[in-house]
């Protein structure tokens, strides 16, 4: 840069000292008083007669060296500044590598806590589900009922002229609520070994015993009969029976007969799960 500068300095002092030297007159005439002063008198001062170009060019030349120098420093400036500059920019550079790398590792740090997190959520889930599995079927091995034939005051429930289901309202126990004290149906919650019992009474006549049958889907299992023509008699029976999931059993009063019951609940219902299997 700096030769590039001198060159063209150089050339433009040049084409002046030329410029110079051509307008001087070649054969310039001495006045015939002046030839004689000279030739008598004391010689005339050599420096009268030279140009003065050759002072201007070092004058030239040193303010061409006092810029130059100028220019040299303000050169060390910039190249100063600009490798300053350059460290900033590059402290910079490095400062955003490393938080491109912080946030990277932060990226993958967060995948990983999400992945956990959604794993331990589907082990939540899974231990839920699981107690809730373990509820209801604790709730469903918890099975037991019992009930009496009238809900309230005393009576006779019969006799009809064909067999006929028999309701037991008033519960005195429904644990895992199998029976309906509106139909007299009991359904089995869970598959397993169920153990049922009941008992009939009434007071005793001529033309009517009282009679009830366990009933499993409509087979009939064990039957309590009883009859005499006075006094008053009562029966009873049960069986344990493997039933499935949705089963029905229910007792089903015979045909022309009839079964008392008062405030002292003689004639009642009950069945239990023993164990699922």
């Amino acid at each position: 840069m700096e030769m590039t500068m001198f060159i063209p300095l150089l050339l433009m002092i040049c084409s002046f000292s030329t410029a110079q030297l051509q307008e001087e007159p070649d054969n310039k005439t001495i006045p015939h008083g002046k030839q004689t002063e000279s030739r008598g008198g004391e010689p005339a001062n050599a420096s009268d007669h030279q140009p003065a170009y050759p002072q201007d060019i070092h004058a030239v030349l040193r303010e061409m060296s006092a810029l130059l120098a100028e220019q040299r420093v303000e050169m060390n400036h910039l190249k100063r500044d600009n490798e300053a500059q350059a460290a900033k920019l590059e402290g910079q550079t490095t400062v955003v590598d490393n938080l491109k790398q912080e946030i990277s590792q932060l990226q993958r740090d967060n995948e990983a806590h999400t992945a956990e997190l959604i794993t331990i959520q589907d082990r939540t889930n899974v231990t839920e589900n699981q107690v809730e599995t373990l509820q209801r079927d604790r709730e469903a091995k918890q099975v037991a009922f019992s009930a009496s034939l009238l809900a309230s005051g005393s009576g006779y429930v019969g006799p009809f002229n064909t067999h006929t289901p028999l309701v037991f309202r008033r519960v005195v126990t429904n644990i895992g609520n199998a029976y309906n004290p509106n139909t007299g149906f009991f359904i089995a919650p869970v598959r397993g070994a169920y153990h049922f019992e009941f008992y009939i009474g009434a007071h005793g006549h001529n033309s009517y015993p009282s009679a009830a049958v366990l009933v499993k889907n409509g087979e009939h299992i064990f039957a309590a009969w009883e009859h005499q023509s006075n006094g008053y008699g009562s029966s009873a029976n049960g069986a344990t029976l493997l039933l499935e999931v949705g089963d029905v059993v229910f007792l089903r009063l015979y045909q022309n007969t009839r079964i008392y019951d008062d405030g002292d609940h003689q004639s009642t219902f009950s069945g239990h799960l023993l164990f699922t299997m």
